[in-house]
């Protein structure tokens, strides 16, 4: 049970740094979600967005953050 608490904890301060990200992000009006290649429909009562690019650069930021990390590990 120890275990699983420590991990709880874990994901919610994990989801608190990202939350606190996103508004960063906001305040500095990047345009993650309206990057080009982010592909969006609108139609009469619906639209859907599929942010492929936003999708790609958070990827390649979050593999080189964590190649970072791992790099100092060692």
């Amino acid at each position: 049970m120890y275990d699983l608490g420590r991990t709880l904890i874990f994901l919610g301060i994990l989801l608190v740094l990202a939350g606190v990200v996103l508004v960063g992000l906001k305040h500095f009006n990047l345009p993650i979600g309206r990057l080009p290649g982010d592909l969006n429909w609108r139609g009469r009562g619906w639209s859907v967005s599929f942010p492929l690019a936003t999708s790609i650069l958070v990827s390649v930021v979050l593999s080189v953050l964590l190649w970072i990390i791992g790099r100092m590990r060692h």
